[in-house]
């Protein structure tokens, strides 16, 4: 059984009992960084198995040997950094080969980023499309913007904390003065969520110095969330 495993993305807290149990059962464990795991199962007494990186540039290979450990009717636990793997993080590649090739596992809920900006925004909930992080380009990140112009969701991404005055900006121009929330390394410790009109957070951000993780939500194309 392969446990797809969702960790805290601030507050270890977060860490479910049922994903304790499931890292308690694993006979090997696939993570993004092995030291920030290792942190994360020491935090809660969970004894050491073996442990492998699978990252962005190995996961074909990582695959291979997962699926190799799995069809001996081993334990694995997948996991990231922090929240789901597989969004926006390795571990679609993995997910994706089980599915096809008829392999047991499971999903373990837990913490995600992109609910808990959704939420913190105040904006609406009926309806959103997380597109994870936007292109670095100036045209490419307003064509990004522009297939989601005139539609009536709440849209959520990502972004580096030292490119989201330019991607503010471009949301700005694109889409017009909407509301959107600014969020800043969410549960954690310096936790900041910034709300307001793109303008507005255009000109908070514009010359801000910004650390942490940052997600980005913006409402839809809807007369009511405009200035």
């Amino acid at each position: 059984m392969l446990h797809v495993i969702a960790t805290p993305i601030g507050n270890l807290s977060d860490l479910s009992p049922r994903a304790r149990d499931a890292f308690r059962s694993a006979t090997l464990i696939a993570c993004e960084d092995t030291r920030r795991t290792w942190q994360l199962l020491t935090h809660f007494g969970i004894p050491r198995p073996e442990m492998i990186s699978y990252r962005q540039g190995n996961e074909d290979r990582i695959t291979e040997r997962i699926i190799g450990e799995l069809s001996l009717g081993k334990e694995v636990a997948l996991c990231s950094d922090g929240g789901y793997p597989g969004i926006s993080d390795p571990g679609y590649r993995l997910i994706r080969t089980c599915a096809k090739e008829g392999v047991a596992y499971e999903v373990i809920p837990g913490a995600s980023a992109v609910n808990v900006a959704l939420l913190m925004s105040g904006l609406s909930t009926s309806s959103f499309t997380f597109r994870g992080f936007p292109p670095r380009g100036p045209g490419a990140l307003r064509n990004w913007f522009a297939e989601d112009a005139d539609k009536e969701h709440t849209l959520i991404c990502y972004e580096s904390p030292f490119r989201i005055a330019a991607t503010l900006e471009a949301a700005l121009d694109v889409l017009g003065d909407r509301e959107a929330a600014v969020c800043i390394e969410l549960t954690k410790l310096h936790e900041r969520v910034s709300r307001g009109y793109l303008s507005d957070l255009v000109a908070e951000y514009r010359d801000a110095k910004v650390k942490g993780e940052v997600a980005l939500v913006i409402a839809g194309n809807n007369p009511k969330f405009r200035r």
